[in-house]
């Protein structure tokens, strides 16, 4: 093959960026020259869901985000051996993750500048809405005083919240970063513009409500002494009273996002993720990111997956709908802000993205940098990580994945 047709990679290109992708290659020829990276791949990533299990059942990991966040990075680094640098990992996810730990940090910026808390707010607006506060219709008609086994889907749902939006990152990662990268864009945004919600306008979610009264709430506290008191009826509480239609049933509005998982007598799981509640913000319910980050999950998915995966990612922000307002998380006009930001969050992002590559097609000098880094590219290509396997790949196949690249 003529020097035409493929990149050289035993002469460094130019730039320091081309140099640093020269080296990564370098190392990873060296090392699959020595081992068998397939086999060595393979082993790791089996090990990885090993262990991800037992301390799942150990409950030894937490669904804190930083958790979930090093979990998935660790896989995508095992899933990566053999076939692109490890360092990539570090380099792609830690700004990734730094970005995540601000935001997590900052949620309670609201109590710090002393912003009062909205508590008649949700409660009013669903009630324009609806007639009556739906998460106490709700739990009149479908509560029961044990859980349910449909409870268990809504458990997992709610719980899937810590998890799924960092699993769907790193597939993307795996498949193609310039996708991961617009899809980590928009998930930043959306926790940033949600922030500014939880800044300006703090709220409390419909569990709080039924534990407090209107006296006990009237100068705005973000953490009045009525929400650490015990499930309970409280007459002339903000929601109203709930009137079960089931025998047993609790006759007052219950967090109860994670009961289902008392069907299946798994405490341990419940006690997890009643701990990491804890710790949240408390006030932080407009908007509802819950329902964002699922309707933005949908909205991104939409042109990049067939019609069962439009079902399904669709499906799955419909159902955290209704689980949040069930399980007395979140107000219905908590949702269809949430759904709002998503929105606008895609938007902008589409319309800031197509602006940004008409103006770097424009440029001259931008066409040649991207030219130096697609040749550096190549050097992680699908032909090359073949390579290292020591596996033949067609050489158009070779041209396209660099493309794709």
């Amino acid at each position: 093959m003529t020097e035409t047709q493929t990149p050289k990679t035993d002469a460094p290109p130019s730039s320091w960026y081309s140099r640093l992708r020269f080296a990564e290659f370098k190392v990873a020829r060296l090392g699959a020259e020595r081992f068998n990276l397939a086999l060595i791949r393979r082993l790791t990533v089996t090990i990885w869901a090993l262990t991800i299990v037992v301390l799942l059942a150990t409950r030894t990991m937490s669904f804190g985000r930083s958790y979930v966040l090093v979990a998935v990075a660790i896989g995508l680094a095992a899933a990566s051996i053999g076939r692109r640098n490890l360092l990539s990992v570090i380099r792609d996810w830690l700004p990734f993750g730094v970005l995540l730990t601000v935001y997590d940090s900052t949620r309670g910026i609201a109590a710090f500048l002393g912003m009062p808390t909205r508590w008649h707010l949700a409660v009013d607006a669903d009630r324009w809405m609806f007639g009556v506060v739906p998460t106490v219709w709700l739990q009149a008609h479908l509560k029961m005083a044990e859980a349910q086994w449909w409870e268990v889907f809504t458990s997992f749902v709610y719980m899937s919240y810590f998890v799924v939006p960092y699993a769907v990152a790193g597939f993307l990662w795996l498949r193609d970063r310039d996708q991961w990268r617009k899809f980590t864009l928009r998930l930043i945004s959306i926790f940033f513009l949600g922030l500014i919600g939880y800044v300006m306008v703090p709220a409390a979610p419909p569990w709080a409500a039924a534990k407090c009264t209107s006296v006990e709430v009237v100068d705005g506290p973000a953490f009045p002494t009525c929400i650490t008191t015990p499930e309970q009826v409280v007459p002339n509480n903000l929601l109203g009273q709930v009137v079960p239609v089931h025998d047993g049933a609790a006759p007052y509005v219950e967090r109860i996002s994670s009961r289902g998982w008392e069907a299946l007598h798994i405490g341990p799981v419940r006690d997890v993720i009643e701990v990491g509640q804890d710790k949240s913000n408390q006030v932080a319910a407009i908007p509802s990111l819950h329902a964002g980050v699922t309707a933005l999950l949908a909205m991104f998915m939409w042109g990049r997956t067939r019609a069962l995966g439009r079902t399904i990612f669709t499906g799955y922000a419909l159902v955290m709908g209704f689980t949040l307002v069930y399980s007395a998380e979140h107000y219905v006009i908590d949702l269809i802000l949430g759904w709002s930001l998503a929105a606008l969050v895609m938007v902008i992002c589409n319309y800031g993205e197509k602006a940004w590559y008409r103006r770097k097609g424009r440029g001259p000098a931008d066409v040649a940098e991207a030219a130096e880094m697609e040749a550096a590219t190549v050097s992680f290509s699908r032909r090359d990580q073949a390579a290292l396997e020591g596996v033949h790949v067609d050489p158009v196949a070779g041209a396209e994945a660099a493309r794709d690249r």
